[in-house]
C-alpha cells in the first residue's frame, strides 16, 4: 500500500477480459460517468483506410468503441460542424451544418450506397495522404480531396436509381430547410464572389440576404435567393447532400455506440462561424464582440471577435422567446435530440454573464469593455444590465469576478434565463434532464455565473491541474471536489499531464503540490511514509502523473473525464492555443492504438486504470476495506 503498483505484463487480452473488474472498482468508487474526450478528427483510421482526417463514423471508429465498451459510458466529441478551409480549429465551426469530412468515405463505396464513389478515387486518397498512418490529420489535404470525392459521390447519385435514398434525402432537406437554406447559399455565394468570407462580398445585397431592414429588401433579398437557387442549383444540392450522409452515417454511429454503452456527449462551442454570422445578423448586437477580460495570461484580454446575441432579441416582452431566442432553442433541440449524452457548453460565462467588447478595439476596460449585463455604469451597456449600482463592490476593479455582489433570486432567475428556458427546456423536451448538461466553467467565474450554477445544480468542471497549491481551499484541490461535477486532469487545452508533471518535478513548487496529494490521499499514513511519498512524487514524474490520475478518482466527484493523449499516454500537444495551420488541432489516436496503448502500460506510462482504481480505493482507507477488499483482489489479478 502507499507505493506505486509494481510492473506487469499488459495484453490487450488481458484488459479486455477484466473489464469487468474495472466497472466493478470504478461502481465502487461512486462514478457514474466516465467519458473519453475524442474530438471528431482525431478518431483513429483502419490499415487501407486512412484518408487523412478522422472520423466518428469510420471503422477505426467503431474499433475505439469496442475498445472503450465495458469501461467509459461516454465519449465527449468536440463541436461538430463545418470548418473553413483555412482553418480547421473545430470552435470556430458551424452550428448547423455538420463537418462533410466526418463522412466515412469508404462506406460511399460500397453496395448500401450504391458505390457512388469509385475504389479508384477512394484508394487514391489514402495512398496519397501526405499523413499516412503517422498519426496526425492531414487537413489541407483532406479538405481538398474530400470536396472532390464528395462531388463524384453527388454526381454518381443524381444519375443512380437508389430511389429510397433519394426520396429519403428529399424529406430530409425538407425538415431542416429552417438552417440548410442558408448554408447552402453560402455555399453558392462563395462561388459567386470566389471567396469564402462574407464581409469581402462586394455585392450588398448578398451580404444581407437574410438581414432585410424593410419590405423593399426583403422583397430584393426573395427574388435573388430565387436566382440564386436556379444558378447554382447543382452547388446548393451537393451541399444539402453532404449534409445528409454525414446526417444519416451520425445516426448509424451513435446507434452502433448505444448497443456498445456509449452514449455520445456534443460540444456546444461559444463561437458563431462566418456562415452562422452572416445568415443570423439580425440577432446579433451590432458592434460589439465577444472575449475575456486581461488576466494572468494576458494583459490585453482576449479579443475573440465572436458576435454576441442582442438581449432584445432573446425574448419579447411576454416572455415568449424572440428571434435570437428562437434560433438557440431550435440549435439546443437539434443537439440534444441528435446526442443523448447531452451537450459540454463551452465557456458558459458567455451564455450567462459574457464579457464584451467593441468591435476594432481591445476588450479591455479603458476601450469600452465590459460585462454585457452587470455594467450599470456602462454608457453604453447599462439598458442591458441586471445587476444594480447597489450590486456592486466598487472597490475591485470592473474586470473582477467579485465586482457583482448580493444578488436577489429574481436577478439570478434573470441571468439564468436563457439556461432555465432553452438550454435546460431543450434537454427535458427531448427525454433529457439538467444533468445532460456539461458546463465547462473553468477560469474566471463570476458570482453572477456561479449563482445560476447553483440555483439550477448544474455540473461543472473541476480540472486539477490548475490547482493553486497554496490556497487550502481551492475547489479543484482532491478533498475539496465535490461530487455534483465533472472531474478531470485536462481538456483539449491542456499539454498532456505527464508534461505538467515533468515541468513541475524537482522544483520548490513540487514540494507543496506533492504534501498536498499526499495529504488528501494519504492522511491515515504514518509520518514516515507521508514523507517518503512527498519526496518521491517531487522527484519522479511518471510517479506523480500516476497519483495525479488516482487523485480525481479518489474524489468525490460522480462524473470523470479524460482526455485520448492522457488515456493513452501520447506525449503530444492537440490545441496550442493562438496557434493556426495544419501543424495545430492535428494530434489523432494512433491507427494502431491498442498496440501502442500496451506499449504504454508496459512501459509505465499512459493512464494505468488497474492501478489507477486499486490505489484510487485504498486511498478511500477504511470506509472503503472490507466492502471493496475482493475487488482490488481482482484488480491485482491483471
Amino acid at each position: 500500500m502507499f507505493v506505486q503498483a509494481s510492473q506487469k505484463s499488459y495484453t490487450y487480452e488481458k484488459i479486455n477480459k477484466n473489464k469487468f473488474a474495472i466497472k466493478n472498482a470504478l461502481k465502487a468508487l461512486g462514478k457514474k460517468n466516465f467519458s473519453l474526450i475524442v474530438h471528431g478528427g482525431s478518431f483513429p483510421s483502419l490499415d487501407g483506410e486512412d484518408t487523412g482526417y478522422g472520423s466518428p463514423n469510420s471503422n477505426g471508429a467503431k474499433a475505439l468503441i469496442d475498445f472503450a465498451s465495458g469501461i467509459f459510458d461516454s465519449i465527449q466529441l468536440g463541436p461538430s460542424g463545418k470548418t473553413k478551409s483555412i482553418d480547421s480549429s473545430p470552435y470556430t465551426s458551424t452550428i448547423f451544418s455538420n463537418n462533410p469530412m466526418f463522412i466515412d468515405l469508404k462506406q460511399l463505396t460500397q453496395d448500401k450506397w450504391g458505390k457512388i464513389l469509385s475504389l479508384k478515387t477512394y484508394n487514391d486518397i489514402v495512398s496519397k495522404n501526405p499523413k499516412l498512418n503517422s498519426g496526425e490529420t492531414a487537413y489541407s489535404y483532406a479538405y481538398k480531396a474530400y470536396d472532390s470525392a464528395l462531388k463524384e459521390a453527388y454526381q454518381n447519385f443524381t444519375n443512380s436509381n437508389l430511389n429510397d435514398l433519394k426520396e429519403e434525402f428529399e424529406i430530409y432537406k425538407k425538415r431542416n430547410e429552417y438552417w440548410l437554406l442558408s448554408d447552402s447559399l453560402y455555399e453558392a455565394l462563395s462561388v459567386e464572389h470566389n471567396n469564402d468570407y462574407w464581409p469581402n462580398w462586394e455585392n450588398n445585397l448578398d451580404k444581407n440576404l437574410f438581414n432585410p431592414k424593410n419590405d423593399e429588401q426583403k422583397a430584393a433579398a426573395d427574388f435573388r435567393i430565387k436566382e440564386l437557387k436556379n444558378k447554382y442549383s447543382d452547388i446548393i444540392d451537393n451541399y444539402a447532400f453532404n449534409q445528409f450522409v454525414v446526417s444519416k452515417q451520425n445516426c448509424e454511429t451513435k446507434d452502433y455506440a448505444l448497443q456498445k454503452g456509449i452514449k455520445m456527449i456534443a460540444d456546444r462551442q461559444v463561437a458563431f462561424s462566418d456562415r452562422d454570422t452572416w445568415a443570423y445578423q439580425s440577432v446579433f448586437l451590432e458592434g460589439w464582440m465577444l472575449g475575456c477580460p486581461p488576466d494572468y495570461f494576458s494583459e490585453d484580454g482576449q479579443a475573440w471577435g465572436f458576435p454576441v446575441i442582442n438581449p432584445d432579441t432573446m425574448f419579447n416582452d411576454d416572455g415568449s422567446l424572440g428571434k435570437g431566442g428562437e434560433l438557440l432553442k431550435r440549435l439546443y433541440s437539434k443537439m440534444f435530440k441528435e446526442n443523448q449524452g447531452g451537450i459540454r457548453i463551452d465557456h458558459i460565462v458567455g451564455l450567462i454573464d459574457p464579457w464584451v467588447y467593441k468591435a476594432g478595439k481591445k476588450p479591455k476596460i479603458e476601450e469600452g469593455a465590459s460585462r454585457l449585463f452587470s455594467s450599470p455604469e456602462h454608457p453604453e451597456l447599462s439598458r442591458f444590465a441586471i445587476a444594480k449600482m447597489e450590486n456592486l463592490n466598487l472597490d475591485v476593479k470592473q474586470d473582477s469576478e467579485k465586482r457583482v455582489i448580493n444578488l436577489t433570486d429574481e436577478q439570478i432567475q434573470k441571468y439564468g434565463a436563457m439556461i432555465e428556458k432553452i438550454v435546460i427546456a431543450s434537454a427535458i423536451e427531448n427525454g433529457l434532464d439538467k444533468n445532460a448538461i456539461v458546463c465547462e466553467d473553468l477560469g474566471t467565474l463570476t458570482n453572477p455565473v456561479a449563482a445560476v450554477l447553483n440555483r439550477y445544480e448544474l455540473l461543472g468542471m473541476r480540472l486539477t491541474q490548475f490547482v493553486v497549491a497554496e490556497d487550502p481551499n481551492h475547489a479543484y484541490r482532491c478533498k475539496n471536489i465535490e461530487s455534483n461535477c465533472w472531474a478531470m486532469v485536462g481538456t483539449h487545452d491542456n499539454e498532456p499531464l505527464y508534461f505538467w508533471a515533468k515541468k513541475l518535478v524537482n522544483t520548490q513548487d513540487a514540494i507543496l503540490h506533492c504534501q498536498n496529494l499526499v495529504d488528501d490521499l494519504w492522511s491515515e499514513a504514518n509520518p514516515n511514509i507521508k514523507n517518503a511519498l512527498v519526496d518521491k512524487l517531487s522527484k519522479d514524474c511518471k510517479f506523480l502523473t500516476l497519483t495525479k490520475f488516482v487523485e480525481i478518482f479518489a474524489s468525490r466527484a460522480i462524473n470523470i473525464q479524460v482526455f485520448f493523449s492522457d488515456l493513452l499516454g501520447l506525449n503530444k500537444i492537440y490545441n496550442k492555443p493562438g496557434t493556426s495551420g495544419d501543424q495545430n488541432w492535428c494530434l489523432r489516436i494512433p491507427n494502431n492504438f491498442i498496440d501502442f496503448y500496451i506499449e504504454q502500460l508496459n512501459k509505465n506510462e499512459g493512464l494505468n486504470l488497474f492501478n489507477v482504481l486499486k490505489l484510487a480505493m485504498e486511498a478511500r482507507g477504511a470506509e472503503f476495506a472490507n466492502l471493496n477488499s475482493q475487488i482490488i483482489k481482482n484488480l491485482d489479478i491483471i
